[in-house]
This record gives structure tokens, sequence and C-alpha cells, in this order.
């Protein structure tokens, strides 16, 4: 199957991981399974040549080829020249590439969310992928970047069989976002026992204690890190030391301090949260339903929420 992956307001770190997959390989994944007529990165044309491979490979599979974008777009009202591919804004050639693709995938959190460049204040007027593609499929694989093996997972499930796998509120399959980083993470047990390092050289965290109160934000966050791991399953960022940074989700840039206690969206306070119950079932359990009941309009609307209140029912 013929695949066009776009790159448009990025740093390459999504492909940086794609070439980190192991099962299947990129090399297997290009040379055995899909054609990939065009990748700015891993092209060996470029310039015209690499302009009509991706025009030959839209024409020559018209409604079959699969599209790949990673990185956020400017906007139809943006200024076009904030970021330009052959002398066409990002967005012109957005619309032109998925007007007859089978299905979209978008890579990375700014393409599935708008990641770094929508940050505040925005000055490119940057948009995810499923603000602007309204008519065709589109399954988002956020990350900052993605783990290797989700990009190549989705991208063996579409191939396998013939459709986009299931997915979440925010577009996101199942079956690498469908549980917290908090409900999956090996410190957890410290974490419903009340143990938290309070700094990162302290006698907690050597003794591997929960990050929570370092700015964790694994219990708003969904994604597979504490499962699949990186580097062949080698290790991840919580089990390195440092607390997840919730990268996976909306608006991460946004949503407070990386080191700061986690927050909660301003229509469910603490008082609600608490009533929940203890808080390790509150921001483990409490937190999950609410993400998927409040669906994406609830990372908008996050306030702090200090640890002293998620913790006054221990």
């Amino acid at each position: 199957p013929s695949v066009v992956w776009l790159s448009f307001q990025e740093c390459t770190g999504c492909t940086e991981s794609l070439t980190r997959a192991h099962a299947p390989t990129l090399e297997d994944l290009i040379l055995d399974f899909i054609s990939l007529d065009y990748h700015h990165t891993l092209q060996a044309a470029s310039g015209e040549a690499a302009e009509a491979a991706r025009l030959q490979a839209m024409d020559e599979n018209r409604g079959q080829y699969l599209v790949i974008v990673d990185g956020s777009i400017p906007g139809p009202d943006a200024n076009p020249g904030f970021s330009t591919v052959a002398g066409h804004s990002n967005y012109s050639i957005l619309m032109e590439t998925v007007e007859h693709a089978a299905a979209v995938i978008a890579v990375g959190t700014c393409a599935a969310f708008g990641g770094l460049p929508q940050a505040r204040p925005n000055p490119t007027g940057a948009m995810s992928v499923m603000d602007l593609v309204r008519d065709k499929p589109v399954i988002n694989v956020p990350g900052c970047p993605p783990i290797p093996m989700v990009i190549t997972g989705v991208i063996a499930h579409y191939l396998v069989f013939g459709r986009l796998p299931e997915v979440d509120g925010y577009g996101r399959p199942l079956a690498f976002y469908g549980q917290s980083i908090h409900d999956r993470c090996y410190r957890r047990p410290f974490y419903d026992k009340g143990l938290f390092a309070e700094s990162f050289d302290d006698e907690g965290a050597k003794q591997g204690w929960c990050l929570y109160r370092l700015g964790c934000k694994g219990p708003t966050t969904y994604n597979a890190c504490a499962t699949m791991k990186w580097n062949d399953g080698t290790s991840w960022p919580v089990e390195a030391g440092h607390p997840c940074l919730g990268c996976s989700e909306p608006q991460f840039w946004d949503a407070g301090g990386f080191y700061e206690p986690v927050s909660v969206p301003l229509t469910l306070g603490p008082a609600t949260l608490l009533g929940a119950g203890a808080a390790g079932a509150v921001v483990g359990g409490g937190l999950a339903a609410l993400s998927r009941k409040k669906g994406r309009d609830a990372a908008a609307t996050r306030q702090p929420v200090t640890v002293d209140e998620l913790e006054q029912k221990l």
C-alpha cells in the first residue's frame, strides 16, 4: 500500500522514534509491507523530484493511499508563509494530499493536538490534523514523540485489517492509550502507601518511591510507556527517575509546570474528587472516568490542585 508521509511544524522527533521500531523494524516496514512514496527525511529524492513522487503516488493510488502527518499546521486564516513545502503552505499541501486518501494517521502530539507550536500564544495559528480534516478517518498517535512500536503497531493494524483500530474520545487507539500511566506504573504501590519522593535526590527517590509530588502527570496521562517502554523495552522516563510529563495529552505544554502537582478540570474541584473515595482511587480511577466522560473540552479548563487538597482524606 502506498504511504505519503507529510512533515509540517515539527522537530523530526517522531521520525527519529520511528527509526527505532523493532517489530516490525522500519526497514521491514518499508521493504516488505508498505510503499513509502514520500517522506522528507527518508526519501532519496529532493526538490521537484520529491514533489513529483508525491503527486504520482496520489494519482496512481487514488482512494487507496494512506497519509501520515507529523507536525501541526498553520490554519487557513494564518499567514501561509509561516511554514511552506515547495512554495506551498502546509494547509494547502495537507488538504490537497488527503482529498483522495483512504485514511489519515496523525503521528505525534503536534499533529494530533497542536503540540508545542499551538502552545500559548500560538503565533502561527497552529492547528491539529483533526481540526482541519473532517471528511476522512483520522486516528491520533500522540506523544512527544510517540513510542516507536505504537507508530508501527497502528500502521500494521491498518495493513492487516484494512481499517483503523478502535479509538478513545481523543481519537487515540485504545490498544495503546486505553489505560493511564498511573494505573500501570510499577511505582503505584508506593503511591497507595503514601510514600512519595520529595526531591530528585532524597532517600525516597533512591528507593523508587512515587514521583507524584514532583509533578508526575501519570494519573491524567494515557499511554503505553509503562508496559511497552522505550529502546526495545529497555526503560521509560519514570523508571529512569523522571516524572511523566503528560506528553500524549492535549495542551500538555499549557497544563502547568512540569514539576507542579497534577491538575484537574475546573468542572470538578477537589471536594468532588475527594468524595469519590481515598486519594489513591480518586487520582487513578476518578480522573480516568472523568477523562472519558468530559472528552477533549476538559483539557482547556484545567486548574492546579495542590497535593494537600488531594490527600486530605489519606
